[in-house]
């Protein structure tokens, strides 16, 4: 029996990759510290739901000994999506799925996500209410409560705005040009019927002019709305809860949809006004690289921030904290772990740059595209395709999706 490496690693962030990493190092006897900014695990609702891919999110729930338990917080019919217009003319409409016809995509929510996955980890691991300010160039951590050190690898999985991510580059992520608010409505099939009915226990994407309006079915009862646009950097801060009113904010988003379907317009008009969020969305550069920085690397949004129009930012994630976990794992030696986290690295620029251009390609067509979305669904859906399946079954997909629409385009 070949006995575990001896390794302490920090990790920084209890998110998706964060967790997972730990989840699977734990599986390997290796020893894990995870440092999260948040008070406790309920301290902030991780709202939102996800559909996770079968080469990377659901390779790694496998990774990690945790499908069957995925598979009782699944949710299939949440494949269920619509992708329309503003006036809410369908250009894609796919009914739900169950777990055997499932398109490979099945939806969690997000709460559900983070608590299969820390409910998995070794009691004790997870540090609450560590709140990174810096690490220095001796790999000390600095929290706000006090210093850390004596690690053989840092890794940080603490977001786009990482602070691990400063010692090894000086880039920032940058602003996509959009902007957006969430509201939340609670009871959706008992007090809007009609709304619970539309979204189908799965999500509408309608585009238009720039705009978005989408809305996701929550596993417990509630729609999450989103709204986006093209605006400028400030926005977010302008309109956000400390700055105005909630109410005030729905006034201005009906004077800016109100050109809008009227059932899109109500997502918005009967969204709860608590909680309201609004956020500005960021990527970093395309392709970025750093030299490797012995001792500490980053992982997920931290690494390759996106805009979330392709679906894979939590995916990514969790497939980096797979395969770091599998580098980690190999490293009999310290000197061994230092090349196989360059290895690591190595390897995920080449996996995350392909995905990062499929994010930025999607944001540049649903909100910069005259026409969206009816001028662009044909090479989204080819996009997608050759994402999940590959280049050779992406072409032939191309061959039936581009007459398809031709032909639905005519007969319009």
């Amino acid at each position: 029996m070949v006995a575990s490496p001896t390794h302490h690693i920090a990790i920084i962030g209890a998110g998706p990759a964060g967790c997972t990493l730990g989840r699977i190092l734990s599986l390997s006897n290796i020893k894990f510290t995870i440092f999260e900014g948040d008070a406790s695990s309920t301290a902030r609702w991780p709202g939102g739901t996800l559909d996770l891919h079968t080469q990377t999110g659901l390779a790694a729930v496998k990774a990690a000994g945790l499908y069957e338990e995925f598979l009782k917080r699944a949710r299939f019919a949440g494949e269920a999506l619509i992708i329309a217009d503003k006036n809410l003319k369908r250009y894609l409409d796919i009914g739900g799925a169950t777990s055997k016809s499932s398109g490979g995509r099945p939806e969690i929510d997000r709460h559900e996500l983070r608590a299969m996955l820390l409910g998995s980890l070794p009691e004790g691991v997870v540090q609450w209410g560590r709140h990174l300010k810096s690490v220095s160039e001796d790999l000390t951590l600095h929290f706000d409560n006090g210093d850390e050190s004596g690690f053989d690898l840092i890794i940080g999985a603490d977001g786009g705005w990482s602070k691990t991510r400063a010692l090894i580059t000086d880039q920032l992520p940058i602003y996509t040009g959009i902007s957006g608010s969430e509201f939340t409505i609670r009871d959706a099939a008992f007090r809007y019927p009609d709304l619970d009915a539309l979204v189908n226990k799965g999500s509408i994407f309608s585009f238009g002019d720039g705009h978005a309006i989408n809305a996701q079915h929550i596993g417990d009862g509630r729609i999450k709305v989103t709204d986006y646009g093209v605006r400028e950097e400030g926005w977010a801060m302008k309109n956000s809860s400390s700055a105005l009113y909630p109410e005030t904010l729905k006034t201005l988003l009906a004077k800016e949809y109100a050109e809008w379907a009227p059932e899109l317009r109500k997502f918005i008009s009967v969204a709860d006004e608590e909680p309201v969020v609004t956020r500005a969305l960021f990527m970093l550069p395309i392709g970025l690289r750093w030299e490797n920085r012995p001792g500490v690397t980053v992982i997920g949004d931290a690494a390759h921030l996106m805009s979330p129009f392709a679906g894979e930012g939590a995916n990514m994630a969790m497939a980096d904290a797979m395969k770091l976990a599998e580098y980690i794992t190999n490293s009999a030696t310290k000197e061994a772990l230092c090349e196989n986290v360059a290895a690591f690295e190595a390897d995920m620029f080449e996996r995350a740059k392909p995905t990062q251009a499929l994010s930025d390609k999607n944001l540049r067509d649903w909100f910069f595209t005259p026409g969206s979305p009816g001028t662009v669904i044909e090479r989204f859906l080819v996009r997608e395709v050759t994402q999940l399946e590959g280049p050779v079954v992406g072409t032939l997909a191309a061959a039936y999706i581009y007459p398809r629409y031709w032909w639905m385009k005519l007969w319009e």
